[in-house]
């Protein structure tokens, strides 16, 4: 097929990609002239694994194709997929405004009939607002659908080559025989491919990402007992996620959740069902939960040396919201950092891909940054574990005792075995363990 995607960022970029990889025809859009030029080159904007290696065989192949021009992209295309940002409005809502103006100009330029699909994370309803803009500004036939994306940050080649299921929105039996045709190739294990109203689609994503946020912030409310009680979250952990009704998944105690997708979509379904008239009250919990979580290692740490924190200096592992990204967005570093920073100590922080994005976007130079995790260590007063990446897992203790002023560990995703460090000499300490 002829695809163009509109928008280059995070799910565009993998979306073409991926599709390229299937053998299509993809021209992606962005009125970013830098990036186009860069995308050009072989060279992406995020890290994400494996995507570079993909994105540079399908440009070679002449598959894959990038773009300024709406006219180089929709002219003959079969599919157009809209995948720009939705940023949340300071009522949590959805800005709409890049979604309805991407619909715009697909309809100045199509030539014939086209299926345009929406597959930005949109509030319920969207699809309506675009069909009623491309009606308004062409009169060649459409279809539009809504195709969530379920594509996990890390592990996002797979989870579109692979989909655990692919959820298609649409009213038109014609525009879903094109989807089944475009999806054919990556269900052909036997995943659902499944087909419901356009409401139920854009709901569809939100409750998806509702449910494991919900699921995230139970975990540490009773990691939080745990800790009161004299239980460990752990054993909790492994009781209740070998229960088939629950299962393992999503029940890792730890610092909260944060990136481009759990927070806004929590405060976008809550922001829709206030529209509808409803108060979603568990919602409102798991986001009140979340924001206290990420505060928590720094309470921690401002306990363990009684409130003194002016001069102390505090390793930092562990930037990104989450391994195998570089993405920073409503990442629990930030809490912590800022609050240490407030507090008057000092801060030295290595990630193995972050550090470039917190240097330019987030924290400039108000703290050091290390070339690899044992230099962070040096003459720092406690090692901070934020996130989990694996090379972070294993390290020599032994040194990392030699480099710390203190053997002393803040572990906030429960990485590390007190009784082996503690065996060691360390203080540690662990979320609900």
């Amino acid at each position: 097929m002829r695809i163009a995607v509109i928008g280059t960022g995070y799910v565009g970029l993998v979306a073409g990609t991926c599709l390229a990889e299937s053998g299509n025809t993809v021209t992606c859009v962005d009125v970013d002239e830098k990036k186009i030029r860069r995308l050009k080159d072989g060279a992406i904007p995020i890290y994400e694994p494996g995507l570079e290696e993909l994105l540079r065989r399908n440009v070679h192949d002449r598959r894959l194709h990038f773009t300024t021009r709406y006219e180089e992209a929709i002219p003959g295309t079969e599919v157009a997929f809209i995948a720009v940002g939705t940023p949340p409005d300071q009522d949590g809502s959805a800005d709409l405004k890049h979604v309805l103006a991407a619909a715009r100009s697909i309809a100045r330029c199509m030539n014939g009939y086209l299926v345009v699909v929406d597959k930005s994370t949109v509030p319920v309803g969207t699809a309506r607002k675009v069909q009623a803009t491309l009606r308004e500004n062409t009169s060649h036939p459409f279809d539009v659908v809504s195709n969530p994306e379920f594509l996990k940050e890390g592990a996002a080649i797979d989870d579109f080559l692979k989909p655990d299921r692919v959820v298609i929105g649409s009213e038109s039996p014609r525009a879903a025989e094109v989807m089944d045709e475009l999806y054919a190739p990556f269900v052909r294990t036997g995943n659902p491919i499944l087909h419901m109203d356009l409401e139920s689609a854009e709901l569809t994503k939100y409750a998806a990402n509702a449910m494991l946020a919900t699921r995230i912030s139970f975990m540490n409310e009773i990691a939080n007992l745990c800790s009161r009680v004299g239980a460990n979250v752990e054993m909790v952990r492994k009781g209740i996620g070998s229960d088939a009704r629950i299962g393992s998944r999503f029940l890792f105690a730890g610092l909260g959740y944060g990136g481009s997708c759990f927070p806004k979509d929590v405060q976008a379904v809550v922001r829709t069902a206030a529209s509808a008239g409803y108060e979603f009250q568990i919602l409102k919990a798991v986001e009140a939960v979340n924001e206290s979580q990420k505060g928590l290692l720094y309470r921690r740490v401002r306990e363990h040396f009684r409130g003194e924190l002016a001069g102390k200096r505090f390793a930092v592992w562990g930037l990104s919201f989450k391994p195998n990204t570089d993405d920073m967005r409503e990442a629990p570093s930030l809490v912590v950092i800022r609050s240490l920073l407030e507090a008057g100590a000092k801060v030295c922080a290595f990630d193995p891909e972050a550090m470039q994005e917190c240097r330019e976007h987030h924290l400039g130079e108000r703290i050091e940054y290390a070339e690899n995790p044992m230099d962070a260590l040096r003459g720092a007063d406690a090692l901070i574990l934020i996130t989990e990446w694996n090379e972070f897992r294993r390290p020599d203790f032994d040194r990392v005792g030699e480099m710390l002023e203190n053997r002393l560990v803040f572990d906030g995703r429960n990485i590390y075995s007190r009784k082996f460090l503690e065996a060691r000499g360390f203080t540690y300490y662990g979320i609900g363990t």
